[in-house]
Order: C-alpha cells, then sequence, then structure tokens
C-alpha cells in the first residue's frame, strides 16, 4: 500500500464473487476513498480487481479475524440459499456465521458493519401501500430464507446495544438482478433441467402466473452504489430499503418475457412448486412462494434522502438485463457465477437439484 493509500479506507467484503459481491467489489474498487478491499470467498475466484486480494475463508468454522485486521468497515453479503434441502446447513452460515463474523468484528475494532438484509426479512404486509424500515422484520415463517434474515436482523438488534461504538448498516434490497449472475441465478432457483434458452425474450408462448403478484426488482449495479455510500458515508446507520420503481406486475414480467399471461391461483403455483421439489426436478421449495406472495412492497424513500441514492436502472431493466443474460448463458469468473459450460448441468443432476453448496 503506497503513502497516499494510508489514509483511505480499507473494506472487507464478506461473500465477494456472488450477485452483489462482484458488483460491490468493483464498486468500491472505482472510489477513491477506498484504499484496499480485501474479498473473502470460500472459494478462490480468477477474476481480478484493482484494489482488491483474495482471502479463502468458511465464516462457519474458519479463522476469521485475520483477515479483519486493519479493516475500517465489513461488508457481509455471505449467504447460503443452497443445499435447499439440510437447512440447518444454511443456518449455520446464515445465522451462526454471521454471529461469529460479529465476533470478530468487536475483536478488531472495524468501526463499521454493512449488513445485505433483504426484502424477505419483513413481516407479511399490506399490498396495496408501501412500508417503511420500521415494518416488523419477522420474516416468513414458512420460508427458511424469510427465517434466516429475521434471525439475522435480531441479532443486529443485540449487538447494536451491546456494542454501540459499531456504526451499523442494513440494506434491505428487493429481487436484484444483472446480466452477469444469470447463470447463477439458474442454477440455484431454476435448476440443470430448466430451458435457458426459453429465457430469450419472445420465446415462451405462455406464462401460468398469479395474477395478484406483485414483484419490487433493482439492478445489482445499483445496489452495489447503495452498498458503496453506506461504507463511505460514515454518517449513517440503521436500515434501508433499496428498489427501482415500477413496481413488476404478473403481466409486466409476462410481456418482458414475451409470453400470454395465463393467471392462476397462488394455490395452485405452491402446489405445482412444492411437487416438483419434492420429486427433485427443481431446486426452490415452496416457501420461496410463500415470500413472493406475503411480502409487503417497500417505501424507499430514506434511501434516496438520508443515503443519497437513487437507482439507474428501472426494474424493468434489470429484469431484461438477467433475461438477456440467460439466453446467452452469461457469467464470470466466479464460483458462483461461472457461465454455464458443456457438463456443468450434468454435474448439477449428479448431486441434486438444490444441492449445490452455494457460494
Amino acid at each position: 500500500m503506497g503513502v497516499g493509500d494510508r489514509r483511505r479506507m480499507r473494506v472487507v467484503v464478506v461473500g465477494a464473487t456472488g450477485n452483489v459481491g462482484t458488483s460491490v467489489v468493483s464498486a468500491l474498487a472505482r472510489d477513491e476513498q477506498i484504499g484496499s478491499i480485501v474479498g473473502l470467498a470460500r472459494r478462490r475466484p480468477a477474476w481480478q480487481v484493482d484494489k482488491t486480494g483474495w482471502g479463502v475463508c468458511d465464516i462457519r468454522s474458519g479463522h476469521i479475524r485475520p483477515h479483519l485486521a486493519g479493516a475500517d468497515c465489513v461488508v457481509h453479503l455471505a449467504w447460503q440459499i443452497q443445499p435447499s434441502r439440510d437447512i440447518e446447513a444454511m443456518r449455520a452460515t446464515n445465522v451462526d456465521g454471521t454471529r461469529r463474523l460479529l465476533e470478530a468484528v468487536v475483536a478488531e475494532g472495524v468501526r463499521s458493519f454493512v449488513y445485505a438484509s433483504s426484502i424477505g426479512a419483513y413481516a407479511p404486509g399490506p399490498r396495496g401501500g408501501r412500508v417503511t424500515e420500521d415494518w416488523p422484520a419477522r420474516g416468513i415463517s414458512s420460508s427458511f430464507y424469510a427465517r434466516h434474515k429475521a434471525e439475522v436482523e435480531w441479532l443486529l438488534d443485540a449487538f447494536e446495544q451491546e456494542h454501540p461504538e459499531v456504526r451499523v448498516v442494513r440494506l434491505r434490497p428487493g429481487l436484484t438482478f444483472k446480466r452477469e449472475a444469470a447463470s447463477g441465478i439458474r442454477r440455484l432457483f431454476a435448476g440443470p433441467l430448466a430451458p435457458t434458452s426459453l429465457a430469450g425474450r419472445r420465446r415462451i408462448p405462455v406464462l401460468p402466473i398469479p395474477a395478484d403478484l406483485r414483484i419490487q426488482a433493482v439492478h445489482t449495479d445499483d445496489v452495489a452504489e447503495a452498498y458503496r455510500l453506506a461504507v463511505v458515508r460514515t454518517d449513517v446507520r440503521g436500515a434501508f430499503n433499496v428498489a427501482a420503481d415500477p413496481v413488476l406486475t404478473a403481466d409486466d414480467l409476462a410481456e418482458a418475457l414475451g409470453a400470454r399471461p395465463v393467471h392462476v391461483p397462488f394455490g395452485l403455483l405452491r402446489a405445482g412448486a412444492a411437487l416438483s421439489w419434492r420429486m427433485w426436478l427443481q431446486p426452490t421449495p415452496p416457501g420461496w412462494v410463500d415470500m413472493a406472495r406475503a411480502v409487503p412492497m417497500m417505501d424507499t424513500t430514506r434511501a434516496r434522502t438520508v443515503l443519497g441514492w437513487s437507482p439507474t436502472f428501472t426494474s424493468r431493466e434489470a429484469f431484461a438485463d438477467l433475461l438477456d443474460g440467460m439466453a446467452e448463458g452469461s457469467g464470470l469468473p466466479t464460483p458462483p457465477l461461472g457461465a454455464d459450460a458443456p457438463g456443468r448441468r450434468v454435474g448439477e443432476l449428479a448431486r441434486g437439484p438444490g444441492n449445490a453448496s452455494g457460494d
């Protein structure tokens, strides 16, 4: 590190090789206030970025503290949604791993902690209006993802009371998409049997979808900008909702795919997800459908006025970017985001859909 860099921030990004992590590392590397970045992941990537050195660590059991030495801020993005059939294995990373990371933050005297929460942390809410950051973060009981996100929110509540000297920021984004994450998202949510050639626009004739489905989406690069601001704006703390406009409807999603929407009840969609998951045809348990139905829509005023964040992509553009990436088989040279290659789906089938080890 040069003389000029000594006054700049040192940031550790935990879970640096996934959809959000790769964009966060890139955004931080472009900021002149950042002198060095440590990207932590369970597997070292081939991907290289300015100012960034890589460390290998599993937060479930690895030695975390050496990687945090001299850090001004830790950005915590590491999260597992597979193996989706082993809840305790995922909780070991999502909840217990976060607890171990917080202990290391205190031990190393890190002053700022920025955490990747989610819209999924929220309790069910009104579908007609939007909720602010004070809406209860109790999650959706039938979704392991939502339960784990809520557990970490409670963990952070206690941590902030015990350690007021550490600035804690929680970002709660909606669905987060970019072209380069397409292959990774396909593996996590659609599985090896999904015909990704159909993901190109104008290739799906009909889309069975609940008429009242509403989702909030945001481009990953815009989420990364929110993380960058949370790191360098040392005067801010607390929770921030992060999503682009407009709220996407069932008809919007069908239009993006060039498909004719066929409206089906949520119960039928859930039953199909449950049956296909039990038959090992796809990796997504039905709790994801429950979460999609129950989560409230978020008000993003605080992110825009306090954090100074605004998206550069609309939600429609973010979704279109993902679809184009799926049609192309796009990826990045990191273990979670590697582009589809010959034989890769065979390996997924051999392990079983939903049985990957995560980031």
